[in-house]
């Protein structure tokens, strides 16, 4: 099966920015194993301005767009090295794609990532993708950014012909209210059709360090259904559940792919 699993940058970094070597170590080890097992994986990383401000002993994410990108081109070398020594361990080797809007809007663009994308698989590579946030910005109105990387991830897995899209988040997945606001919250298990119910659950942003809140992560759901893709929204917390989301177990919330398609 063809995966593309996205992971927030809650789920890399501590809350100081730092790395999180332990997660990221169990991150890495389990999609070795579904490598190895016989999948094609295609992870797409936030992290790259997290990690830069940590690196760059910055107070906090920063606010303005020239510190954000020196914040990703210092983050993204730290996340690159990490992810290739590594994955290197289990004896797979990396390759880094760093995209920008135009490359998934224009056509002749698109199919060079397309191209590029199944070439790295075919050859045994594990792609790691990116926004190339040090020359893309997120202001409104710049026509070459895609923003965030739930959507990103969409994109990337709808355009390469992807059956799973794993959004691997600080959230165990959708739910019916607001579970920070309300502690009877349920946690919705199964999505079948994203109508305006579900849309309206969407909320706010996402964490202090990410860009990515819930209603993001329902437009890559409409994005990836309408292609065929099934999508899960799960807590990062624990990699090991890649296992359960692959092996079509209940963990999170799974949004069915379109009938028809």
């Amino acid at each position: 099966m063809r995966i593309t699993v996205k992971v927030g940058t809650s789920t890399l970094a501590h809350a100081t920015g730092r790395l999180n070597i332990q997660r990221m170590e169990t991150l890495c080890k389990v999609l070795s194993d579904l490598k190895n097992a016989g999948h094609e994986i295609i992870l797409v990383s936030s992290g790259a301005i997290g990690m830069g401000v940590g690196k760059l002993n910055l107070p906090g994410r920063p606010k303005d767009m020239p510190t954000k990108q020196a914040a990703a081109a210092v983050g993204q070398c730290e996340l690159m090295y990490t992810y290739d020594k590594l994955f290197n361990e289990y004896s797979h080797t990396v390759a880094q794609v760093l995209l920008t809007g135009e490359d998934v809007k224009n056509e002749h663009r698109s199919r060079n990532m397309r191209n590029t994308i199944f070439r790295l698989l075919e050859l045994g590579a594990l792609p790691v993708i990116n926004e190339n946030d040090a020359v893309a910005t997120d202001e409104i109105g710049v026509e070459n950014t895609i923003g965030e990387n739930d959507t990103l991830s969409a994109i990337v897995a709808a355009s390469i012909g992807a059956r799973l899209l794993i959004l691997l988040s600080d959230i165990d997945g959708l739910y019916d209210s607001d579970p920070h606001k309300n502690p009877e919250a349920k946690l919705i298990s199964t999505v079948s059709v994203i109508d305006d119910t579900i849309l309206s659950l969407g909320g706010g942003s996402g964490s202090a360090l990410g860009t990515g809140g819930m209603a993001t992560k329902l437009h890559a759901a409409q994005i990836v259904t309408a292609a065929g893709c099934e999508m899960v929204i799960a807590n990062g917390q624990r990699p090991e559940l890649l296992y359960d989301i692959v092996a079509g177990k209940p963990v999170g919330t799974r949004f069915l792919a379109r009938e028809g398609k």
